[in-house]
């Protein structure tokens, strides 16, 4: 996982194609971790909570996610879910429709004139930090530090000044006093608010919630839209089909995230002994499981190097398994369904810039870029 030149990072495929016929399932001695590469295995290992445990550190560490939905078994993951659940359901997320569609033509009206853009900096990071700062009710102007923030907590940078993961806990911390003197109609007064068997959050697990949802509510997004148009550029016959048909971009977000899995890889953590393959794992061990790799695995996609809009049945796992399924799936759909739907029907001729080297993300496991210049011809309405 380190020594990799951009090209490995941006293209891991062929390694994972290697692991799954011969080492599946693999010790890594140096970092003293589990890893597993096929499609079973790996939706195993999200899945069985009995054998296979999201905590570390018991809710008890220095890291607020450690107290988060992401970090927890049942039945407090269970209890802590359903406080949240309501607000992303399909029917609550389709009410923001109109809003999200409003943010992404105007994140366009500003560059339609230039007739280039960076699709990461101008519209697929913008769109989702937008979109989850006015659930939570964070204020416009402090936007612009989330970032910094989320960028850190997925090891995408490491600042030399400052703490940044420091600074949003004290952020957040500030906000969750503010709302609990001033109520607003937000997700954090609502978290405030809520209640399991009488009793309130703890702070702890306010502040997971807050980072947990700032965190998953942009990266995942941003890379999925910034995946999408890597997947588009090199299929331009796709941008064809799917401004013929748009009914398509629904099938086309589902293999993107397939053929290019913004988040690449869980942790988990064995709490009994289990047997994987060929392979003993102890109780204690920690295990990697590669959701990348498994949704490229040919045993469950046919031909799956091939980025197919078409493809049916597509049970790609990019959003996890099984109680830790991504709550913000639907959100980050709608999000990408849109602002790829406005792009295409009003930008023609989208290129992208080549003589600008492609740079990953920084993230083992966000996989994304940092960049996407694009040049476009724009068509008046």
């Amino acid at each position: 996982m380190q020594n990799r030149t951009q090209e490995d990072v941006l293209n891991p495929f062929p390694r994972y194609r290697i692991m799954r016929e011969k080492q599946p399932v693999f010790f890594q001695p140096e970092y003293r971790f589990w890893q597993v590469f096929r499609y079973d295995d790996v939706q195993r290992v999200l899945s069985d909570y009995t054998s296979f445990s999201s905590g570390f550190g018991g809710g008890q560490g220095r890291d607020p996610l450690s107290a988060s939905l992401i970090s927890m078994d049942p039945p407090r993951h269970r209890q802590l879910r359903n406080l949240v659940t309501q607000a992303f359901t399909p029917r609550s997320v389709a009410q923001l429709s109109e809003r999200i569609t409003a943010i992404v033509n105007t994140l366009l009206d500003q560059v339609m004139a230039m007739g280039h853009m960076d699709i990461i900096d101008d519209l697929a990071y913008p769109l989702p930090v937008i979109v989850i700062a006015e659930m939570l009710g964070i204020p416009k102007e402090d936007r612009d530090r989330f970032k910094v923030w989320s960028d850190a907590v997925v090891g995408a940078s490491y600042p030399e000044g400052g703490n940044p993961q420091a600074e949003m806990s004290m952020y957040f911390l500030n906000m969750i006093q503010q709302r609990s003197r001033e109520p607003q109609d937000d997700l954090i007064t609502a978290l405030l608010n809520a209640q399991i068997d009488g009793q309130h959050l703890n702070q702890r697990e306010l502040l997971g919630f807050c980072i947990l949802l700032l965190v998953a509510g942009n990266e995942t997004t941003t890379n999925l839209i910034g995946n999408a148009l890597l997947c588009f550029d090199e299929h331009p016959e796709v941008m064809e089909q799917l401004r013929a048909e748009p009914a398509l971009i629904t099938g086309a977000i589902e293999e993107v995230l397939r053929y290019r899995s913004p988040v690449q890889y869980m942790y988990r953590r064995a709490v009994a002994d289990v047997a994987i393959a060929d392979q003993e794992i102890r109780t204690g061990q920690m295990v990697l499981a590669w959701i990348g790799s498994a949704n490229r695995d040919e045993s469950q996609f046919p031909d799956p190097d091939r980025f197919d809009i078409r493809r049916t049945p597509n049970r790609h796992i990019a959003f996890g398994h099984g109680i830790h399924f991504c709550l913000g799936a639907p959100l980050a759909r709608l999000e990408a369904k849109i602002a790829l739907t406005l792009l295409l029907e009003r930008f023609h001729e989208i290129k992208r810039v080549r003589d600008i080297a492609l740079e990953a993300t920084g993230s083992d496991l966000v996989f994304g870029v940092k960049h996407l210049p694009i040049t476009f011809r724009y068509r008046a309405q």
